[in-house]
């Protein structure tokens, strides 16, 4: 029980790495609609198609239109930010080292008395026993949650699009590549401190309760689905406004500070192959700072098809 949790976290937070099976869609692909958003990246004649993906998914996001379709067939190699179908104890491995409690470590700071009481209301909510959950960092805690609220909002981890476009890569017997590690995004979590961990925890409680993480589930999803460049902006500005604990933490620990990085690994991929695809979340291609405005001052030509 405890592993299947702690799969679902990784999942939601950049690292997927579930064995999903793909149902056969049955709707005409020349009738997919645009979703995510898709760039064109060139420089000294290589072209890379940079598309924006979302950690969870749905059955009508798929297929996927014919443009992406059309490029992830030719492309000699496809760059996630993990491979969900990749190296699986790494990715236990990560999450033990740093989002579970040490065995006989020092305690830290706990949850108030009523805290603890609506914690316990949203693990019965969602069908978790208490001490499945007793070892994990309020990061992952936290994490849990979303990925729970995400799923009650009928979008599932099993249906993710980085799980889906890997799938088929390998199917394909195309060349994956990673271009971050799952030890380097776990870690990220785990440069909290504990007690700053423990607001991350709360203000997840908080954002379930009052129905702002159900209502960001849905936008977040929404503006995918149709490829909204007015939406997806939206939630960039949001993001950017977010005075939150746990929202600074995702723009500039989550999102900010991985980007060079991201926008590095394809430099340097392009720079060796042609007509390869980057799929990364949706998240880093919009807003200040984002993958593309990088590979622009680097001076790429980056075009946004949609």
């Amino acid at each position: 029980m405890r592993e299947a949790i702690q799969r679902q976290i990784i999942v939601m937070f950049w690292t997927l790495f579930c064995f999903v099976s793909m149902p056969a869609w049955a709707a005409d692909k020349a009738q997919a609609p645009n979703h995510g958003a898709l760039f064109k990246v060139q420089q000294g004649g290589h072209t890379l198609y940079l598309f924006g993906t979302i950690h969870v998914g749905a059955p009508d996001f798929y297929p996927l239109e014919p443009r992406i379709a059309a490029a992830l067939k030719k492309a000699p190699v496809l760059a996630l930010e993990i491979d969900p179908l990749g190296d699986q104890q790494n990715l236990m491995r990560a999450v033990q080292r740093h989002g579970m409690l040490a065995k006989g470590g020092p305690a830290g700071p706990e949850l108030s008395a009523d805290w603890r009481l609506r914690l316990d209301r949203l693990l019965k909510q969602y069908n978790i026993e208490p001490e499945t959950v007793a070892a994990m960092k309020p990061w992952l805690l936290a994490s849990l949650l979303t990925v729970s609220e995400f799923s009650a909002q009928g979008y599932e981890a099993a249906l993710a699009v980085d799980s889906h476009l890997s799938k088929q890569a390998h199917q394909r017997g195309q060349k994956v590549v990673e271009l971050e590690s799952a030890e380097s995004q776990m870690a990220l979590f785990d440069q909290m401190s504990a007690e700053e961990q423990l607001v991350f925890l709360q203000e997840a409680i908080a954002g379930i309760e009052d129905k702002e993480q159900a209502n960001q589930a849905r936008e977040i999803a929404d503006a995918w689905r149709k490829a909204d460049v007015v939406a997806l902006d939206a939630l960039a500005l949001k993001a950017e406004m977010d005075d939150t604990y746990s929202g600074r933490f995702v723009q500039k620990v989550l999102l900010d500070s991985r980007n060079p990085t991201l926008a590095d690994g394809m430099v340097k991929l392009m720079a060796r192959e042609n007509n390869c695809v980057a799929a990364i979340g949706v998240l880093h291609l919009i807003g200040k700072g984002s993958v593309p405005e990088l590979l622009r001052k680097r001076g790429l030509s980056v075009e946004r098809i949609y």
